[in-house]
């Protein structure tokens, strides 16, 4: 099992200490949320039997992959990851060029998450349409992907349309980032079988885990893909038993959040790894 830390529930004045301890620890990685902007009008949730957005307009929000650059320099062997990147809504040249950025700077320490966003308002801001987010992702993950392996490529497609490019330098994973898809829908299931290499589910129980593990590799097998597709779920561990029943329900990573409150982080995230983490 591994375990990581979502920066989102935490005060960013302790992202930095917080990191660099984890690295220390040997926990798995760390993840940080993403929104392009936030409308003061905006309604919905990516939470089921919620309409309320659950973050204000004014909630600080950081380039991820920037600041994920930034951790980068300053740990040696932890993971950063997106939770998740709102694929959508930029151009495939400024996501690829990003990622690859931060791929190459961290030693190949990137684990892309994406996903089709669930806030309408946000994509109205941009001025780009809401109801075909969809084929816009997948268009723009097909791009991205081949930005990041081919030596030169053109596409013509419903979205984007541009002659030969050339892109450099390729990260150093190979052939990309991984590509973690979040997302509980079938569209959402599709592209972690299909394109992705893993899976971060929002409105699963640990219960409905396995049933949703099986149609993955039902849906990879159907793609030709060898393999299988990592799942990522935020839970509470209370001890052992539940990372066994987790880790048997097909769960490769946990979120976890071992402090009440940021004064505490640091001193809970040890207390933590003195129990999960091998020594």
């Amino acid at each position: 099992m591994k375990f990581a830390l979502s920066l989102g529930v935490l005060n960013p004045s302790a992202w930095v200490a917080v990191t660099e301890e984890a690295d220390r620890l040997g926990f798995d990685s760390v993840w940080i949320p993403e929104h392009l902007v936030l409308p003061v009008d905006m309604g919905g949730s990516p939470h089921d039997g919620q309409d309320h957005p659950p973050i204000p307009s004014n909630i600080p929000v950081f380039d991820p992959l920037v600041y994920l650059a930034f951790l980068a320099a300053r740990t040696e062997r932890i993971r950063f990851g997106t939770q998740v990147y709102n694929i959508g809504l930029r151009h495939p040249f400024s996501t690829a060029r990003a990622a690859a950025t931060l791929d190459v700077v961290s030693g190949g320490r990137l684990d892309f998450g994406i996903g089709a966003s669930w806030l309408r308002a946000e994509w109205d801001a941009v001025g780009l349409d809401f109801d075909s987010r969809g084929a816009r992702v997948d268009e723009s993950i097909d791009v991205c992907r081949r930005l990041w392996s081919e030596e030169t490529i053109e596409h013509r497609g419903r979205f984007f349309d541009f002659d030969p490019v050339m892109f450099e330098p390729k990260p150093i994973q190979r052939p990309g980032p991984p590509l973690h898809i979040g997302g509980d829908g079938p569209a959402a299931l599709r592209r972690a079988a299909t394109v992705g290499d893993g899976w971060i589910p929002m409105n699963h129980s640990v219960e409905e885990i396995p049933e949703k593990v099986a149609l993955l590799a039902e849906l990879r097998q159907r793609a030709g893909r060898p393999g299988r597709t990592e799942v990522t779920l935020g839970a509470q561990l209370n001890g052992p038993a539940d990372v066994e029943r987790y880790a048997e329900a097909g769960i490769d990573r946990v979120f976890v959040k071992p402090w009440r409150k940021t004064s505490d982080a640091l001193e809970s995230i040890g207390r933590f790894a003195e129990e999960f983490l091998p020594t």
